[in-house]
């Protein structure tokens, strides 16, 4: 098989291959990109392989940075662009299930191809754009499949992360998983434990964002991955449930997150808690705790002024996407609208702040100026104060009062 159009990405870095090969040496374009070719999809980075070695790729280039040296990889940088070289290797070990003991660099593509996770991915092209297919990869990218390059068992001792990435290309493409490769998954779930939760959580994540997640879910379930990270064990049966909604696409992780612990039914302490077994960024934490809270609200009908504008209109609006998934019964125009007739939107459009009522004398420092500054915001959010400066100071003093 042969590209005859390559996307532009390969077309401006024809000549770093071109250049390894007037060296002597055997240079390719592997991986995801080659894949995501040969099936009509956009790619982004570009790998290459090459029989040469490091310190070979280094005299050929003037231009290199040592990106991961001990792994055979030198990146060549040319024009504004950044390359990953990586020398042909061979890989021995795995005593950990994540990575080599041993890292031998050979002249051999074929020895090179025959380490990678699945047959789909262990394609090579050319710069001519001929693809080199040495295990039946594009039969399985017809067929739809996933499957492990050689023995599946021996793939996923190697890397035990391979589990994970397999039910992740199953959503993300929409494919299904070989039996065998599905079988040896399930003999070796428990491996899963070995890996670094931030390695499952980057493919969980995008798992949950890819064109079929419900296929990615009934793999983990079947295969007893679920079992094997962070607080799913204890709510199997509500991540199980996700496969009864219909038409599930997610489009940020914030949603992935909000829709699995408002499934397992957690409160604002247990979400935090969940999130940080995960790993995830305080940002992620605070956005989940606020669309869950929201969501919430939603279902019961029970949204109001305050916790729209605690909400915020993007994370609103995604939450009001989520509700929809879930066949919650809303109209999700009328609820946007009402956020966007909200008097202020945030705390910055108060048109005075603590200091200016100090600054006119009607307060002193201390903890009142909080719970005064709050009922204005209330109320101000809830339309029972008019946002302006007269308006507030006779609250204000009103309020000095009581």
């Amino acid at each position: 098989m042969q590209i005859k159009n390559l996307p532009r990405e390969f077309e401006i870095a024809r000549p770093i291959v071109q250049n390894i090969e007037e060296a002597g040496f055997e240079a390719y374009f592997v991986g995801g990109s080659v894949r995501d070719t040969v099936l009509g999809l956009d790619i982004h980075d570009v790998d290459i392989a090459s029989s040469a070695y490091p310190a070979e790729i280094k005299k050929i280039f003037k231009h290199t940075v040592d990106t991961g040296i001990e792994h055979g990889t030198v990146m060549v940088l040319d024009h504004g662009n950044g390359y990953e070289i990586t020398t042909f290797r061979t890989e021995s070990g795995y005593q950990d299930y994540r990575r080599p003991d041993k890292v031998t660099f050979v002249r051999s593509l074929a020895e090179d191809l025959k380490r990678r996770d699945f047959t789909i991915n262990a394609l090579a092209m050319k710069e001519n754009g001929e693809i080199i297919d040495l295990f039946d990869g594009l039969t399985d990218l017809k067929n739809n499949l996933i499957k492990a390059v050689g023995n599946p068992e021996e793939r996923f001792h190697e890397d035990a992360l391979r589990m994970m990435r397999a039910v992740r290309f199953a959503s993300k493409l929409d494919f299904m998983v070989e039996v065998n490769t599905l079988n040896a998954i399930k003999n070796h779930s428990e491996l899963l434990e070995k890996i670094a939760v931030e390695r499952i959580h980057t493919e969980f994540v995008k798992m949950m964002l890819g064109k079929n997640p419900l296929k990615g879910i009934k793999d983990m379930l079947n295969t007893n991955l679920c079992n094997y990270i962070p607080g799913f064990k204890n709510h199997l049966s509500e991540f199980k449930s996700v496969l009864n909604i219909n038409n599930l696409y997610l489009e940020n992780e914030s949603q992935v997150w909000t829709l699995i612990c408002y499934q397992f039914g957690l409160n604002t302490k247990q979400i935090k808690s969940f999130l940080k077994a995960w790993k995830t960024s305080n940002q992620i934490i605070g956005n989940v705790t606020t669309m869950v809270c929201a969501l919430r609200a939603i279902q019961t009908k029970s949204l109001d002024n305050m916790l729209m504008y605690h909400t915020g209109r993007t994370l609103l609006n995604s939450t009001v996407q989520l509700a929809l998934i879930l066949g919650m019964s809303i109209d999700a125009n009328e609820i946007i609208s009402e956020y966007d007739s909200l008097t202020v939107k945030s705390r910055d459009e108060i048109k005075i702040n603590g200091s200016r009522l100090m600054s006119l004398g009607l307060v002193k420092p201390g903890p009142i100026i909080g719970k005064l500054l709050n009922a204005i915001e209330l109320n101000i959010v809830n339309k029972a104060l008019m946002n302006n400066e007269d308006s507030i100071i006779e609250f204000t003093k009103k309020f000095l009062k009581e």
